[in-house]
């Protein structure tokens, strides 16, 4: 609440509440109220430490309180705030402090038990009920004070509203806030808290991330992302750390940014993603890729097998065990030379690139000389050897089941 509006309704305070006073209590009273108006909160809590021991039954002790509450609130001790507001805040405020000058003490001590319970980091349980009665009670305050200014007064009242709303925020928060910080974090326990905590606050973008990194520390890594994303879609005032935050770990997690666009549109329905949501992970999607491209490529899947057991660390044994005078399915690669260049009995072929890494071994010469460069594919090709450096697989083969070849006529043979 603007500060020129407080301090003046206090200064009024008390100088009608002296009233009230026995003889001898005025001035330890004075002096408390003139260290308030003046911010010496120190000077002021000996004040009325002094006056509560001359005068424990003063009419004004509710009063006291009150200007105990102020004083540690003016010290940034929120945990003795609220240890001291807790016997008014069980009371009915307006008949403690009655009339316009008791609603501005009213008012007073419900901002400062707000603002308390917004700076304390592990409330007890008593604490907790007096600042989240504080802040409903701050929230719901629509009597306006008599003599400021219906302008003056809607300022303070905006104020009142957003403070009572982030400590209200704060303490959905906490139990979540608090189970994260425990080491290790109690991970499903905050996202339970964040989860009950997004639902009552819906727009609330911190919850969102807050939740995803409950989420985060509990591998549902595409439900947290999702949450990020929702952070820092729908709150652009959270900067653009957190919005490069969220793409990086998009990103990272599906390999690309394919699909963040509409990841991003998805956010701004729901704060919580959709039953079977999901984002593939790079290495799903390299899987997905890879079994479509055998699907279509099963000759070249085949092959990959074969080359990557024979230049494993047991190649040997693979091939005596998987190959050798086995018949193998069908293959397929580009002829690199005949030997003879007319009808040979040997065809040395390159499956992957320009250099040859299987040897067709024919039991009967071809009628022909082969073109080099043709794709061909052969079938029931039988493992006969293999070397490893140079690599080299060595297969028997029938002429009759190799498909693809262009021959040409060789020149007859001389007698």
């Amino acid at each position: 609440m603007p500060k020129r509006i407080l301090m003046g309704v206090v200064c009024l305070a008390g100088a009608v509440f002296a009233q009230q006073l026995k003889d001898g209590e005025f001035e330890p009273y004075d002096l408390a109220i003139k260290d308030l108006n003046a911010g010496a909160f120190t000077k002021a809590l000996d004040d009325l430490n002094f006056w509560k021991d001359k005068f424990p039954a003063s009419e004004l002790s509710d009063a006291r309180i009150a200007f105990y509450v102020q004083t540690y609130t003016g010290l940034n001790q929120p945990e003795k705030a609220l240890d001291a507001a807790q016997s008014l805040l069980a009371k009915d405020l307006k008949a403690a402090f009655p009339g316009t000058n008791g609603q501005a003490m009213i008012i007073r001590l419900l901002y400062n038990a707000t603002w308390a319970i917004s700076h304390t980091a592990s409330p007890t349980p008593e604490q907790l009920a007096c600042g989240d009665k504080a802040a409903r009670e701050l929230m719901a305050y629509d009597d306006p004070l008599p003599g400021v200014a219906a302008d003056k007064w809607a300022q303070a009242r905006a104020d009142m509203k957003d403070k009572a709303a982030a400590a209200l925020l704060y303490i959905d928060m906490l139990p979540g806030i608090q189970a994260m910080a425990k080491r290790p974090p109690d991970c499903p326990v905050a996202e339970a808290a964040y989860l009950k905590a997004l639902s009552a606050h819906p727009d609330k973008a911190a919850i969102s991330y807050e939740l995803g990194r409950a989420l985060n520390c509990q591998g549902k890594v595409p439900q947290a992302i999702y949450e990020f994303e929702r952070a820092a879609v729908t709150d652009p005032g959270l900067g653009e750390k957190v919005r490069a935050f969220a793409d990086s770990a998009y990103t990272k997690f599906h390999g690309s940014d394919e699909g963040l666009a509409e990841l991003k549109k998805q956010v701004k329905l729901s704060f919580l993603p959709p039953d079977g949501f999901n984002i593939k992970t790079a290495a799903e999607i390299a899987a997905e890729k890879q079994a479509e491209f055998d699907k279509d490529h099963p000759e070249l899947t085949l092959w990959h097998t074969i080359r990557d057991s024979l230049t494993g660390d047991n190649a040997a044994q693979f091939f005596d065990s998987q190959l050798k005078d086995a018949e193998l399915p069908k293959l397929k690669g580009t002829l690199v030379e005949a030997k003879p260049a007319c009808r040979p009995r040997e065809l040395s072929v390159a499956i992957e690139g320009a250099k040859a890494q299987v040897l067709l071994k024919l039991a009967k010469p071809m009628a022909g000389k082969p073109e080099p460069g043709a794709e061909i594919e052969w079938t029931r090709s039988v493992g006969a050897s293999f070397t490893a450096q140079p690599f080299l697989l060595t297969l028997d083969a029938d002429a009759g089941k190799i498909d693809g070849l262009r021959l040409t006529a060789c020149a007859p043979v001389r007698r």
